[in-house]
């Protein structure tokens, strides 16, 4: 894992393979953000015009290497843009510093240490910085030849400038970035296995493991166990593969903790589609369709090691969903584990069959609140595209609130509807209900069938993170190709709002 270090050393004194500055837009002019003044002293103030020719505008995404002066140790300055300059008496905004950190940091794979020089005004810019440059510090390189590994690697060492680390915010910042972006790096890694190693039965290893390590309840059930307990819609999905399916649960108490939260992941490790087979090119990436689950998870443990005041305990919904001779059939029924029965007419709508189960599930705690997170519609990705999830709740200020908290820490989210008059395509003439209703509103009435399995009187939000869950073009800012862990940092500012009252 990259590491991080707090600073006191200047911009010129640091050694370092690259030092690391922000620039952005002002009218038509190029400045030099704070943080930097050392190094814009070292060209003799003339940092802005040199970028300018090199044909630096201070875009966000822009990254502009130059060789350092004398008067500077480390050897390159690398420039990456901040977007436009904030007024006068504002500082700039959180996500562009994470993003412009992430932008350098990607840059920068190979380096052994970059010291970021880019403008600290508190503990918040500190901690954004650092999530940015260590999200950005990624590369999943599991399944390739390690010969010249080495320019693949990711950035050994974050050195930021500016950060105070003998004051306790600044320490604590440092520490929750470091925590929370080591966990979303590990889901990361999950979503970017390969299937045939990542089965629902490792999977849950991989919980157990993490459980042990951090002093987590972790629970574990097989087929037989789904079975026995009448876990009919996580069987159903998972009956046509070799691989069998799991429930996990992944519990972190805290011992002042006034509030529980459950949080359930659809984790399909991976989706055929079933007998419902998906159409050629639509399932080479089906091995990310456990997404929700491994935002779950690494949420919890993020939580854990952050040490935050509340109870949260995951839901681990593992399932490989395959044609076969035993696979369930569209028209069969399946009896959910609540005791209703759903007709299933499509069985590549398996998502919602694993997450009704663990829905109800979860409801038997009677948590304060409870939000399932899932890859769940291609619906939603045509609604809001690939970098947005969608919000659904039966609650529409807890929905306002998780929506709020999303874009506070850099993750785009759309509050969307539950719509009364949908539900009614989903009746069955055979079941309690239809896995499948009108396919206009796809991804709504996918949240209207989850509705139907939360526990009466509990709070309730759904995020469909189908879009943004798993990135197919060229990295950008910290996000990489491939696993994004999207909805990770979400999960745990929710928590921490949880835990503080606020929501």
């Amino acid at each position: 894992m990259t590491a991080l270090t707090l600073s006191t050393a200047g911009a010129a004194t640091l050694r370092a393979d690259a030092l690391v500055v922000g620039v952005a837009k002002s009218g038509k002019a190029l400045v030099v953000a704070p943080g930097a003044e050392a190094v814009d002293q070292a060209f003799d103030g003339k940092l802005a015009a040199v970028l300018e020719t090199l044909g630096a505008s201070g875009a966000e995404g822009e990254a502009t290497k130059l060789p350092a002066p004398a008067g500077l140790k480390a050897p390159v300055v690398l420039a990456v843009g901040l977007g436009s300059a904030p007024e006068d008496g504002q500082g700039y905004d959180a996500e562009a510093l994470r993003r412009a950190a992430g932008t350098a940091a990607r840059t920068l794979t190979g380096a052994k240490k970059a010291a970021f020089a880019l403008p600290i005004a508190g503990a918040e810019d500190a901690e954004a910085i650092a999530e940015g440059a260590l999200l950005g510090a990624y590369a999943y390189t599991a399944y390739q030849d390690s010969k010249n590994g080495d320019a693949r690697k990711p950035l050994a060492e974050v050195a930021l400038l500016g950060a105070k680390p003998r004051d306790k915010a600044h320490k604590a910042a440092a520490e929750r970035a470091q925590a929370l972006t080591e966990e979303i790096k590990r889901a990361r890694d999950l979503i970017n296995m390969p299937p045939n190693d990542l089965t629902p039965a490792a999977f849950a290893a991989v919980a157990q493991a993490a459980g042990k390590e951090h002093g987590l309840k972790v629970q574990v059930l097989d087929e037989k166990a789904l079975a026995k307990g009448g876990y009919g819609g996580i069987l159903g999905v998972g009956v046509g593969s070799e691989n069998p399916p799991r429930l996990v649960r992944i519990a972190y108490t805290h011992p002042e903790a006034e509030k529980t939260l459950a949080l359930v992941g659809k984790g399909i490790t991976y989706d055929s589609g079933g007998i419902s087979l998906k159409p050629a090119g639509h399932n080479e990436t089906m091995k990310c369709d456990m997404s929700g689950a491994a935002a779950v998870f690494a949420a919890v443990v993020a939580a854990a090691r952050i040490g935050v005041p509340v109870n949260v305990t995951g839901w681990l919904a593992l399932a490989e969903n395959m044609p076969s001779g035993s696979a369930t059939r569209p028209g069969d029924v399946l009896r959910m584990y609540s005791g209703k029965t759903v007709e299933v007419l499509n069985t590549d709508a398996e998502g919602r069959l694993v997450l009704a189960d663990a829905l109800t599930r979860a409801s038997e705690e009677h948590p304060d609140a409870i939000v399932d997170v899932a890859t769940l519609t291609g619906a939603m990705v045509l609604a809001l595209g690939n970098r947005t999830f969608g919000i659904m709740a039966n609650d529409d200020d807890y929905r306002t609130a998780i929506h709020e908290i999303a874009e506070e820490v850099g993750e785009q989210s759309w509050p969307m509807p539950l719509p009364a008059d949908l539900r009614k395509g989903m009746d069955s003439p055979t079941a309690d209900i239809a896995n499948m209703g009108e396919r206009m509103g796809g991804g709504l009435v996918a949240g209207l069938f989850l509705q139907e399995f939360v526990g009466e009187g509990i709070t309730w939000a759904h995020l469909d993170i189908a879009g943004p869950a798993f990135h197919e073009g060229a990295p950008y800012g910290y996000t990489p190709k491939g696993g994004t862990g999207s909805a990770v940092r979400t999960l745990v500012k929710l928590a921490e709002r949880t835990a503080d009252g606020e929501v």
